[in-house]
């Protein structure tokens, strides 16, 4: 995800969108240093666009810039965690009920032509066992879905703020290799939406979003070392 500033994407921005990934797939694991030279010689850059991609994830806690000493990816805060799934919950079931109330079959086949292949390409993805494409799969239907509710600040603002949530997201996923339910639940979404069914839908997606709760506790026993109050 590049900043949503109006302008033409820098180096920066997409060494940023480069790092902001690697934390979340938890190539880069909670805790661990990173350093500007071994990170500009990893990326074939200079440190001047490493530096401008730690300064933008800083503000947005995902690494602690320690002086003279490094920078550290952040541990997960089960509390931020807790607030950001709140507002995932919130926004994400307003947008599907618009979304479900605004389809026209006629108006958005096309929209239905990128769903069906993007759920084609989950369960390729889950069949190859690449994790990565698969989460980035899952976000990108959903958004395809809210992309139908036409409210661009709401799009920006759920991609600005669900870093912290994906990194539980995504280590829930390494662990419970639970592809198979996610693309079943995505395909009711997926039909219920098409159908205008507005109240099924958000029941459909609170049941498929809505589990963080107990996520949380196994994922925080499992790894305790990950997270912080």
């Amino acid at each position: 995800m590049l900043p949503e500033t109006g302008r033409r994407p820098t180096l920066g921005d997409q060494i940023y969108a480069r790092l902001r990934e690697a934390i979340v797939t938890l190539e880069w694991l909670p805790g661990q240093m990173l350093y500007e030279n071994e990170l500009s010689e990893r990326l074939g850059v200079s440190r001047t666009p490493v530096r401008e991609a730690i300064r933008l994830l800083a503000t947005e806690r995902l690494v602690d810039v320690l002086p003279q000493r490094g920078t550290r990816v952040t541990l997960i805060s089960l509390r931020t965690v807790k607030e950001v799934q709140f507002i995932r919950e919130q926004l994400e079931s307003g947008a599907f009920r618009e979304a479900a109330r605004r389809w026209d079959p006629d108006l958005h086949g096309p929209v239905r032509d990128r769903l069906e292949a993007n759920l084609r390409e989950q369960a390729q993805a889950a069949e190859a066992g690449d994790l990565p494409a698969f989460f980035r799969l899952d976000e990108a239907f959903h958004r395809l879905i809210m992309g139908v509710a036409g409210n661009e600040t709401l799009l920006a603002l759920i991609d600005r703020m669900r870093a912290h949530l994906n990194r539980v997201r995504f280590l829930s996923l390494k662990d419970e290799r639970d592809e198979a339910r996610i693309l079943g639940e995505h395909r009711e979404l997926l039909d219920a939406v098409a159908s205008g069914h507005e109240e099924r839908t958000v029941r459909l997606l609170m049941a498929h979003i809505g589990k963080m709760d107990s996520v949380l506790r196994r994922l925080e026993s499992r790894h305790p070392d990950y997270f912080v109050p």
